[in-house]
């Protein structure tokens, strides 16, 4: 992640169940799944991340969040916004 510039990397961790009101964050995010799963919501498409998924999403990208019933650990990167909010 470093080396694409992804310099603030750090292990998270949400407990089962949570959920996420649609928000945004001002940074581009890149994330490796290690435990459990997550399910992101961008313009009404939700998908399922679970382990040794990578996500991305760029600074700007509305989105929702919902953990599954495991709950999610996951190691996050976060870069400057530089990019056109997307999510993949």
């Amino acid at each position: 992640m470093r080396r694409d510039g992804f310099n603030d990397v750090l292990a998270r961790e949400l407990p089962a169940q949570t959920c996420n009101a649609e928000h945004d964050h001002p940074f581009d995010v890149r994330a490796l799944v290690t435990a459990g799963e997550i399910t992101l919501t961008v313009d009404g498409q939700a998908r399922v991340y679970g382990e040794g998924d990578v996500f991305t999403m760029a600074a700007g990208c509305r989105h929702e969040e919902a953990v599954g019933a495991s709950g999610v650990r996951y190691v996050l990167g976060r870069r400057p916004g530089t990019t056109t909010p997307a999510a993949s």
